[in-house]
């Protein structure tokens, strides 16, 4: 497998390390107990990295340096793919003939990589998109910067040179397919899990007492990286209306923001802190950096609702992680939120300030309904082990050795939406 631009064992919600991330290292380690060897790349980001990280008997972490250790953001790793391709290149060199069976990337810059050394080594390439360009910049955020063309094309590249396309849901497939001209026989839905030993439910107060929140409070949560595409200023925004509404919801009140900055919100930071205060409730708004993921499991255990006010998500782990906790999500009505959601939350239509205040109001004061939904969480979170999720993986390679249908590198001749001029 491979991951270019964020390791698969960094910690989520800061940098560019999210759901992405998860899906990898928890996948790989269902592969691994169902019989098959993984080697996992990614791009070293520092000199004290081993070469070889050994997760655990069958998966190895393989740091491939390419360009500057730091310094270097997700936008600036295209020019350093030649350099990781030579690294991938050497490591297969050195290892016996056919070591490999197959090649999964994951995200774009991954595929491109992934495409030469499918290619070279004679192996099916299958790939994991996880966001898409053309998707995200229908879905903008105010302020936010639309994907570059470069990516349209890159993504272009490896949606014709792959064997496989992996979409997490029948949505992104239907994406796929109209956006990108993807051959339908080529798109396998394999919906993402959850680590359902992990996100359990558990006494709320008890949660709570560990965290150090009054018993008593109203916990709305945000989790996630803070950028203007995950949009937590929706529920800072929503707060300070359900405030408004409410005056005595103040002194219980507890807006939870856990994340850390990334992409356009590392670069132009977003001012939470300052929107909050604007707003009235900067008493009531609590920024957490990210923790792992026994304590994260507690934040979600001790809040009465999650919030995945999102412009564009390819699935949602954060909403599936909350469901599996027994807590209701409110979450925006996009990309593979409403199949994460499922009954267990309500699901809002655009990011209205108001819309979203009303959902969090009806979820924290329907008589009933946040133990309704909480019930449904937890069955609907019970469908989701990352096991499921490995099983169909586990066809698709076996499926795509079978076909070897691999497009040679120089063979793509009909790339969707691009000019011909940029075709390679």
């Amino acid at each position: 497998m491979v991951s270019v631009h964020t390791s698969p064992i960094a910690q989520p919600g800061t940098g560019d390390a999210g759901g992405m991330n998860v899906y990898i290292l928890e996948v790989a380690r269902r592969l691994v107990a169902d019989g098959i060897e993984v080697d996992l790349f990614t791009r070293a980001t520092s000199s004290a990295q081993a070469e070889i990280v050994d997760l655990q008997p069958g998966l190895r972490l393989r740091h491939i340096p390419a360009g500057p250790y730091e310094g270097l953001s997700k936008e600036d790793l295209p020019g350093q793919l030649c350099a990781f391709a030579a690294g991938m290149m050497r490591v297969a060199a050195a290892a016996p003939p056919g070591y490999y069976d197959l090649v999964h990337s994951h995200y774009w810059l991954s595929g491109q990589v992934s495409w030469l050394a499918a290619d070279r080594w004679g192996v099916p390439l299958v790939h994991t998109m996880h966001t898409m360009a053309r998707v995200k910049n229908l879905h903008l955020a105010d302020g936010d910067t639309p994907e570059p063309l470069g990516r349209e094309i890159g993504e272009a590249q490896v949606v014709e040179a792959a064997d496989r396309l992996v979409a997490n849901t029948v949505d992104e497939a239907h994406e796929l397919i109209e956006l990108y001209a993807a051959d339908p026989a080529k798109v396998v839905v394999a919906e993402p899990g959850v680590d359902l030993a992990t996100f359990t439910p558990g006494p709320q107060r008890q949660a709570r007492a560990a965290l150090g929140l009054p018993a008593d409070a109203l916990v709305a949560l945000f989790v996630g990286r803070i950028q203007p595409l995950k949009a937590p200023d929706v529920l800072i925004r929503a707060a300070a209306e359900l405030v408004r509404r409410r005056p005595e919801v103040r002194s219980r009140l507890v807006v939870a923001v856990l994340g850390g900055a990334s992409g356009a919100g590392a670069r132009s930071p977003m001012g939470l802190p300052e929107l909050a205060e604007r707003l009235g409730i900067g008493d009531v708004v609590r920024f957490i950096p990210p923790v792992e993921r026994a304590t994260l499991a507690q934040w979600y255990r001790a809040a009465d609702l999650v919030t995945v006010p999102s412009y564009s998500e390819s699935f949602g782990l954060v909403a599936l992680e909350a469901l599996a906790c027994g807590t209701p999500v409110v979450a925006a009505r996009v990309g593979g939120l409403p199949t994460a959601v499922g009954d267990g939350g309500v699901l809002v239509e655009g990011h209205d300030t108001c819309e979203w205040a009303t959902a969090m109001e009806r979820v924290l004061y329907t008589p009933g309904l946040r133990e309704a939904l909480s019930r449904n969480a937890v069955r609907h979170a019970s469908d989701y082990g990352w096991e499921r999720t490995a099983a169909t993986l586990r066809t698709v390679y076996e499926q795509a050795v079978a076909s070897r249908l691999g497009v040679p590198i120089n063979g793509a001749d009909a790339l969707h939406g691009i000019p011909p001029a940029v075709i390679p």
